[in-house]
């Protein structure tokens, strides 16, 4: 950064600014831990071992102290080249009508409170609900450090097992939701998104209930011909802030695809396990006849059904990274 020529170029000289303000981060975060080992360890050798009130003030002070060292070990899992962007978030309902669209509320509510949880940001970008109850799908960005790098262990088939409140003779249902999160790319990518690639609707957004409903047609729905990727933003009141949000969110989905191309090229070439993704069945959430939360892909289960949904899911978050930083 102290070469006469670093800030000749605009995109490069960010990028850097950017890296050396994380690694001062990670640096300030070490030098804070190694300065508190030092004083616990000077207080385990001064302490009297018979006053029972100091002892136990001590061991709540390493318990602290073994916490914040876990948390600050956990971040080599996030070592992912989108890790520490924002995320997209999309939830779509499965087979099950209106039994579906609840789960897709569900499981909406569950990440609200992990969000909230985190004290991330998060903006509703679009928001279809059912017909009768429910939403049938919903995207959203959620804003934070290391977003991403979290919620990609969401990616996947969520399945609900219970006994239905729609169904009169109180039945037991299996619904499924779908899950698909991706990171928020930065404006400066290069992406070429052609004109004549593009078909957009314009459509008045409403909300349930009748609710919000605009009286111009402010909602954007933008398809991508080439790939079939549909996106819809009716969030902004304003037509021309829907359509750029809609093509930020296009241009990532795009920019993503063409990564998971070339990694998917890279593990067939190396013969690498085939990662679970996309249309496969990642996590169970059984109401009946017992409780119990378990992903497939870890063997991480707990029966506190009630805390999984009150977005209490890092252990399972967890439980992936480091799954898959093992293989």
């Amino acid at each position: 950064m102290s070469k006469p020529t670093f800030w000749n170029n605009d995109t490069k000289s960010t990028e850097l600014t950017i890296e050396l303000k994380e690694l001062k981060i990670i640096c300030q975060e070490w030098d804070k831990m190694y300065s508190d080992y030092k004083s616990l360890y000077e207080l385990v050798e001064l302490i009297d071992e018979d006053d029972e009130d100091s002892v136990r003030e001590l061991q709540s002070e390493i318990d602290k102290f073994i916490s914040e060292v876990n948390k600050f070990e956990f971040h080599k899992f996030l070592g992912g080249k989108y890790d520490k962007n924002n995320a997209i978030l999309t939830i779509h309902s499965g087979a099950g009508g209106t039994e579906a669209c609840d789960w897709v509320q569900m499981l909406l509510r569950m990440y609200t409170r992990w969000i909230e949880d985190k004290n991330y940001n998060m903006q509703t970008l679009d928001l279809q609900p059912g017909e009768e109850a429910g939403i049938k799908s919903v995207t959203f960005i959620i804003k934070g450090d290391y977003v991403f790098g979290y919620l990609k262990a969401e990616k996947g088939i969520h399945r609900l097992v219970r006994i239905s409140p729609f169904d009169s003779n109180s039945r037991r249902h299996t619904s499924f939701a779908s899950v698909d999160v991706i990171p928020e790319i930065e404006e400066n990518i290069e992406i070429e998104i052609k004109d004549e690639d593009l078909r957009i609707d314009t459509f008045r957004a409403s909300g349930p209930g009748g609710q919000h409903v605009n009286t111009s047609d402010s909602a954007v729905r933008i398809t991508h011909l080439p790939t079939g990727i549909v996106i819809q933003s009716q969030n902004e009141r304003s037509q021309h802030k829907n359509r750029n949000m809609a093509l930020k969110v296009l241009k990532s989905r795009l920019f993503k695809l063409e990564e998971d191309k070339r990694e998917k090229k890279l593990k067939k070439e190396h013969g690498e396990k085939k990662e679970i993704a996309w249309g496969n069945q990642i996590r169970s959430y059984v109401f009946h006849p017992y409780n119990m939360v378990k992903d497939h892909r870890t063997n991480v289960e707990t029966a506190n059904v009630e805390a999984v949904m009150d977005g209490d899911i890092d252990k399972f978050i967890q439980g992936w990274l480091k799954h898959r930083a093992e293989q």
